[in-house]
């Protein structure tokens, strides 16, 4: 474990316990938690860190990345928050707080002093949100004594996000933050989380310096499945077995009994926009279950794993349209260095992306080298992490 020597340096007085959250690669199965598919992230060694000075009646908290980036970087907030107009960083915070009582009933009669430092770029596709929102409410869990699960610090976590703050995610980010390593996640509830062993898989993660927004991307594509659904069930020809299994709503489909075969007659019939989002569903789903079912038996080979990963990385770009002229230019600069798989992960139209090479060090600094060179902003060696944990507590 550790704690990056900048709080120490800044902190006023050491402080009384340090949290911590891991970001996440959107390893399997991207943008498919909201529809309640099962999805596979794994927790990566880039950190959120919140260090807890002192009890104050009040919250009152820095990020420290924002202030060295010359951005307002205080907030304070009484126990009972309100959320603040526009996009607030501390709006995350207050959202954890609020999510506690309505979620957890926790009352919190007072409130911290606190400093923030994350190594989890915003806005990178590696969940920078719920990493902060993950390691915040941990550092409460521990400061207050709450005895919180890692699966109610992510309830409340996706809580405070989704319905709190009104950000149309998923599960899979602070599921993945909380518990840590590889998992399958089954997103709709009730909700099941499994371990995945993926042995000592490591990887590399190149930032684009493209910034997106999950509350931009989301919405359309959910409104746009949701057309789709509608337009399928409007036809009087669907086969009963196939109409039971589809539903109004993209959260309410039985995607996972939907075989590509018996919905492709009436894809062709509906408009293209429309029926790639469903393709991309359903053929999303088979890709990632092939490769769960191959890392479950053992068997599954780096080969093996980066076809599946290519093959649902061209099914963001041409199915989903998540991805970009610039993104493609670093991919393909990335695989012609070496890398033998590369996808995005997250949202999209921006972020990162996520690469397999060979296991030498070597050829992943080429890869990194390239991507730098290519204008990508930042690249990491990473692999699996703990979930969220506490440092250190006096």
């Amino acid at each position: 474990m550790k704690v990056p020597a900048v709080l120490f340096e800044v902190a006023p007085k050491r402080p009384v316990l340090v949290s911590s959250a891991p970001g996440r690669v959107d390893f399997l199965n991207t943008h498919q938690d909201y529809k309640g598919l099962p999805v596979v992230p794994i927790a990566v060694n880039l950190r959120t860190y919140v260090a807890v000075l002192e009890e104050s009646t009040l919250f009152e908290v820095e990020s420290l990345n924002l202030r060295e980036e010359g951005q307002e970087y205080r907030d304070r907030f009484g126990p009972e928050p309100q959320l603040l107009p526009g996009r607030w960083w501390g709006n995350y915070l207050r959202s954890c707080v609020i999510a506690l009582e309505r979620k957890a009933g926790v009352k919190l009669g007072k409130g911290f002093k606190a400093l923030i430092y994350s190594e989890v770029p915003v806005g990178s596709g590696l969940s920078s949100s719920a990493a902060l929102e993950v390691a915040f409410l941990k550092a409460l869990d521990s400061f207050f004594n709450l005895g919180l699960s890692a699966q109610e610090l992510a309830e409340t976590a996706f809580y405070a996000e989704n319905t709190v703050a009104g950000i149309p995610c998923g599960r899979l980010d602070q599921y993945a933050s909380a518990f840590g390593g590889a998992i399958l996640l089954y997103p709709r509830p009730p909700v099941r989380v499994e371990p995945l062993d993926i042995g000592s898989l490591d990887f590399i993660v190149v930032d684009s310096g493209i910034r997106h927004s999950v509350a931009e991307i989301h919405p359309r594509r959910q409104a746009e499945i949701n057309q789709a659904l509608s337009l399928l069930l409007s036809f009087q020809d669907l086969p009963p077995t196939l109409r039971e299994k589809l539903a109004p709503d993209y959260s309410r489909a039985r995607w996972e009994e939907i075989t590509f075969d018996e919905v492709k007659p009436f894809l062709d019939r509906l408009p293209d926009r429309l029926a790639k989002r469903v393709a991309f569903t359903i053929l999303m789903h088979e890709s990632t279950m092939r490769a769960v079912d191959l890392i479950k038996s053992g068997s599954l080979s780096r080969e093996l794993l980066a076809r599946e990963i290519n093959v649902q990385h061209e099914l963001l770009r041409d199915y989903y349209d998540v991805s970009l002229p610039e993104l493609e230019e670093l991919r393909r600069v990335m695989m012609s260095s070496g890398a033998i798989a590369v996808k995005i992960s997250g949202a999209g139209l921006g972020g990162s992306l996520f690469a397999l090479t060979g296991e030498g060090v070597e050829e992943k600094v080429k890869v990194i080298d390239s991507a730098l060179k290519a204008g990508a902003r930042k690249g990491w060696p990473l692999k699996p992490d703990q979930g969220a944990r506490i440092e250190y507590h006096i």
